[in-house]
């Protein structure tokens, strides 16, 4: 039994080494590679366009922060669908000079949903091609005053879908928001801008990315349905052989939650969205990576693949294996079982900690909250990423539609930075 003990917590250590050693080679790849600059490109004429929910209180913020813009207004026109709103966002956006589209439709719900009426409300007023491209972001964003210009140039080298640099309002809040933002800005900085070195394709986050007006068209508007549109959009476009890139000049800041129960539906929407990802798309994947040898499909094979079930299944093996020596009468067995779960937990632990470590150190500048807090929420934000593991085992088992996050936070980028 020892032995077998000893195999099964080794297999799994080299399935997850194996399988993600290459983001530490990122982390490499971003210290000692210099990234490249992109220079001056012509102005071009842009659509930015918002899918709203009941989000009155943050989104004049951000329309304020599209016409602070380094960029000629001229070239820039603001749409927003107000989605099923009970409030006044759609009054408030047009106060802010924005075209507002209102739509009501309790069948087709989400965002995904409220972008393709966006498209086709656009393609009947002016035809797509009217703009080169279109800026996708959320209610809850603000942006840096030279996110457009800087948008434009790597747009300007022919990538067809650009993905920028994700803050946050309130690092600062609590544990919850640390955990978010934390994590995406990781995921900008090791993921997104060592792929854009690496020159592989990059992948969108949910809001801040520019995609050109012949990707809008492809697609007929908006195709993508799933729980996580935008994961199912990255990873469509990769396995048809589209590279997006990334723009880490571009900043934008968004509001992460604060209270567990609603941190707990976000991500069980998007842990189940992940789910489907995998299981629509996750056979194409793998032929991409093996057949094709595309290093693009690995990545998002490993992006979408369920790895917090991997760490289940470790803990749940292990718990037989402990449970075997207890009705055997061999404490021996059920020592090194336990022992071995709590390497397991342990190697995981500190595997995040260096990926927060890192982040927090080369990002410092771009964390706005004090030192103590930047400092102790590094420890934890891995117990933040375990907290997905009953998350994981809960989008197994339960049906899960999409329910709107509640944004007040209405700063802006000044304010951020104090």
């Amino acid at each position: 039994m020892t032995g077998w003990i000893r195999g099964f917590n080794f297999a799994v250590l080299v399935l997850l080494g194996l399988s993600y050693f290459y983001q530490v080679v990122y982390v490499f790849i971003r210290w000692f590679i210099r990234t490249k600059d992109f220079g001056a490109a012509r102005a071009r004429r842009y659509a930015v366009v918002i899918s709203a929910r009941n989000e009155s209180a943050v989104i004049g913020e951000l329309l304020e922060s599209i016409r602070k813009q380094d960029y000629p207004q001229e070239l820039l026109d603001v749409y927003v669908v107000a989605d099923n709103c009970t409030d006044n966002t759609a009054q408030v956006a047009r106060n802010h000079r924005a075209v507002v589209f209102e739509r009501s439709d309790r069948v087709q719900v989400g965002k995904g949903y409220a972008l393709n009426y966006l498209f086709a409300q656009i393609e009947t007023m002016t035809g797509i091609e009217a703009y080169d491209g279109y800026l996708v972001l959320d209610a809850d964003n603000v942006l840096d005053e030279d996110y457009m210009k800087e948008m434009n140039k790597v747009f300007a080298e022919g990538y067809p879908v650009v993905t920028s640099y994700r803050n946050s309002k309130n690092y600062g809040s609590n544990w919850i928001s640390a955990g978010y933002a934390l994590w995406f800005l990781r995921e900008s900085k090791y993921l997104n801008g060592a792929r854009m070195q690496c020159g592989t394709s990059c992948a969108i986050s949910g809001t801040g990315f520019l995609m050109s007006d012949k990707v809008v068209r492809a697609n007929n508007g908006w195709k993508h349905h799933l729980l996580t549109e935008d994961i199912e959009f990255s990873v469509d476009n990769v396995i048809r052989g589209m590279v997006i890139g990334y723009c880490e000049k571009a900043v934008l800041y968004d509001e992460q939650p604060v209270n567990f129960r609603e941190s707990w539906y976000q991500r069980l929407r998007w842990t189940k969205g992940f789910y489907q990802v995998f299981g629509k798309y996750g056979g194409e994947l793998v032929r991409s990576a093996v057949r094709e040898h595309s290093f693009s499909g690995y990545d998002m094979l490993m992006t979408v693949a369920p790895a917090t079930l991997l760490t289940l299944l470790t803990l749940l093996g292990n718990g037989m294996f402990a449970l075997a020596g207890v009705l055997a009468g061999r404490p021996a067995w059920t020592g090194m079982t336990l022992a071995a779960m709590g390497g397991n937990l342990l190697g995981i632990y500190l595997s995040l900690f260096f990926f927060g470590l890192v982040t927090t150190v080369s990002e410092w500048r771009q964390i706005h909250c004090g030192a103590g807090k930047k400092l102790f929420y590094m420890f934890t934000f891995p117990v933040f990423i375990f907290t997905y593991i009953p998350i994981a085992v809960a989008a197994l088992f339960q049906k899960v539609t999409w329910i709107p996050i509640r944004h007040n936070i209405v700063k802006s980028v000044s304010q951020i930075r104090g």
